[in-house]
Order: structure tokens, then C-alpha cells, then sequence
């Protein structure tokens, strides 16, 4: 049964998985397709990619399923005479908040691997979630089920340029992380950021964007003349060449300058007038 519910649901939206009846165990007796669950029987799913979660947020939530009741029950799944949680942890963090003894839950027919994609696939679906755990969700579903971007993208719905967008940003230092995470900073300002490979000049940068409360746009063009100034650094000239400088410059009274680059190496010297050249190559032909 497995296989076959892997086979179908792949590709689908998150709706149409948790819906598929076939795949819920029905109450017979309550002639529904969810349960009452007690709490201290539900296990948190170890796949969670989440790991912050509002305080003021939850508040909010636990205030409306106090007044309004619950919406969408959660989602579960036995194991070993417990229940496993697949999705709605924030749910079920509002219901111990309100002491609630039980709480309304889908308990589904899913393997581990089907438990960890819906519940990184839901997470990646909610709106307020920040760009990290959006990163860590894209990147735990790609390694756990060795598929590519592009499978990714039409597993989600999402560009494939974005998930690549999103996974990069693990790249970033952790405290950088921590600052996108807080919005002391945006998505577009760690895309920036990732483009400088030191972690050091990376918190230099993010330190003057969050004081100087740079732009996007500044942020970029920061980086660039960063950039732009390493790929202007040259290595320094051996002593071999220091000598033959030294001694050219001494003994015919010219400025000389070594340019070296990956293919080819060239020498130059200043003259002031046509005197003076004439007079440099007379002597470099008596040498």
C-alpha cells in the first residue's frame, strides 16, 4: 500500500495528500475521519525543519481555538502505541498552552519517508516561515529523497531558481543566519552576501548593512567593489625579478614595472623624451 499511495501522491499539492481519504483511517463508530488523540500520546516529528516559533503568534492562535475551536485537526501517525506528529505543531503547542487534554487529529497510513515530506512540503507551503527554514526544508527534502533542483521544483510547485536561491543561503556564516531569521536583514541582502567567500568579510558587510541600513541595491554594490578590489591584488614579485628591477632602474636611471598575469608575463620602462630612450637602448645594446 505504500508504494502505491508514493506513487500517486508524488507531485500533488499538500491538499490533495492530507485529503486523500483512502489513506486516513476512519472512525466507523464517530463516522468521521479524524479522532480525538490525547496529547501526551503524540510524539513531535523529528523531521520538523521548523524551530522557531512566535510567541505572540502562538498567543494569538490559542486565543482563537479557545473561542472559535479547531479548524484543521493535525495530522498524526501510530507508532508503537503512541502517535507521531506529521503536521500542525504549532496547533498542538496552542492546545497544551490552553491545557487541553486531547486534540483533534487525521491519523495517517505514511512511512518515514512520506512523514518527512509533508511535513517539510507543508512547511514550505506557509507564508510565514523565515527564508532559513525555508532553505533547511528545500535542502533536507532534496537529500533525504536524493532527487535534483528540478525534481524539487515540480514536487513544490516552486522555480527551480528559487529553490537554488534558498538552499544557498545556508552558505551563509551562522550569525548572518540568525540575522535573516530576526528580518534584521532580507533575503536580498544574504543572495548579496553569499557572494563573498569569507565568513570574516561577510560579517564586515553585514555589520555596515544593518548600522548604515543599507539598501539592497548598496549591499550589491558593496560586495562588488570588495570583489572588484581582490581581482586587482597582485602577487608579490619574487627576489629574482626584484634584482633585475633594481638593477635596471640604477644603472639606466628608468622606472621599471613587471606585469604578470596567467599567460603571459611582459616588462615596461618609462622615458621622458625620444633622447632618452635612445640613450637607454644604446646602453642596453652595449651590455
Amino acid at each position: 500500500m505504500a508504494k502505491a499511495y508514493k506513487k500517486r501522491s508524488l507531485g500533488r499539492g499538500l491538499s490533495s495528500i492530507l485529503n486523500d481519504d483512502e489513506n486516513n483511517i476512519l472512525d466507523q463508530k464517530k463516522n468521521k475521519l479524524f479522532n480525538e488523540i490525547e496529547i501526551d500520546l503524540i510524539d513531535v516529528n523529528p523531521f520538523q525543519p521548523r524551530t522557531n516559533f512566535n510567541s505572540i503568534d502562538l498567543e494569538e492562535l490559542s486565543s482563537s481555538i479557545d473561542k472559535l475551536g479547531l479548524i484543521q485537526p493535525i495530522t498524526i501517525k501510530k507508532n508503537d502505541g503512541r502517535f507521531t506528529l506529521i503536521s500542525g505543531e504549532r496547533r498542538l503547542r496552542a492546545f497544551q498552552k490552553l491545557s487541553k487534554k486531547s486534540i483533534p487529529a487525521y491519523i495517517r497510513l505514511a512511512n518515514d519517508q512520506e512523514s518527512l515530506e509533508m511535513a517539510l512540503v507543508e512547511n514550505i507551503q506557509r507564508k510565514n516561515l523565515d527564508p532559513i527554514e525555508i532553505a533547511i526544508s528545500y535542502s533536507r527534502l532534496i537529500d533525504e529523497l536524493k532527487i535534483s533542483h528540478e525534481d524539487m521544483s515540480k514536487r513544490v510547485g516552486k522555480d527551480r531558481t528559487t529553490i537554488t536561491n534558498y538552499i544557498r543561503l545556508l552558505k551563509l556564516d551562522p550569525i548572518i543566519q540568525s540575522g535573516l531569521r530576526d528580518n534584521f536583514i532580507s533575503m536580498g541582502h544574504g543572495r548579496a552576501l553569499i557572494n563573498i567567500n569569507s565568513f570574516a568579510e561577510q560579517i564586515t558587510v553585514y555589520e555596515k548593512i544593518v548600522k548604515k541600513s543599507l539598501s539592497v541595491r548598496e549591499t550589491e554594490n558593496l560586495v562588488s567593489q570588495i570583489k572588484g578590489k581582490k581581482s586587482i591584488i597582485k602577487k608579490p614579485i619574487s627576489k629574482y625579478y626584484l634584482g633585475i628591477k633594481d638593477h635596471i632602474q640604477k644603472n639606466f636611471e628608468t622606472k621599471v614595472k613587471f606585469n604578470f598575469n596567467k599567460k603571459t608575463k611582459s616588462v615596461s620602462f618609462d622615458f621622458q623624451s625620444e633622447e632618452k630612450l635612445k640613450s637607454f637602448l644604446k646602453q642596453l645594446n652595449e651590455k
